[in-house]
């Protein structure tokens, strides 16, 4: 099986990208990893007699890859042009921006907005506060005297 699903996933490899890379991974699976479009499609075997799980996701920018955003359960009988559609649009939904999870049950993204309280309205002018400085002067004092103390005793 697993010489099988790396043929597969070479010819699949081909379909997909121009550039790419075909490796195997610790559980058993094969990797197909596109650097140049940032994405990654996993092959492997789920236990179930003939089928594959598909996987895909993004490549981070510091070349590690991010968890499968998108995943499916393939039959290879379907041949390599049927996984390379199924696996465009795993990709395609890889692509797509995250939608971001509603709170609560308002599915209209209506519902309750964070206003920004008098505190943070009153730090955005300023980073270090007067008491900071206080502090700062304060140790920058103790340690001229003690560098004084030290110099003339």
């Amino acid at each position: 099986m697993s010489a099988r699903l790396r043929e597969t996933a070479a010819e699949l490899a081909v379909l997909l990208w121009r550039e790419h890379t075909v490796y195997r991974e610790r559980s058993g699976g094969v990797v197909i990893r596109g650097d140049h479009v940032g994405r990654w499609i996993s092959l492997a075997p789920t236990g179930v007699d003939g089928e594959l799980l598909v996987r895909a996701g993004r490549i981070l920018p510091g070349g590690t890859t991010a968890p499968a955003r998108c995943e499916a359960v393939a039959d290879p009988a379907s041949g390599t042009p049927g996984l390379a559609a199924l696996c465009r649009r795993l990709l395609a939904e890889t692509a797509a921006p995250a939608v971001p999870r509603q709170r609560g049950g308002d599915p209209g993204g209506a519902g309750r907005r964070r206003v920004r309280g008098r505190r943070d309205a009153r730090r955005t002018g300023r980073h270090t506060g007067a008491a900071s400085w206080a502090v700062l002067l304060g140790i920058t004092g103790l340690f001229v005297y003690l560098y004084l103390a030290t110099r003339s005793g």
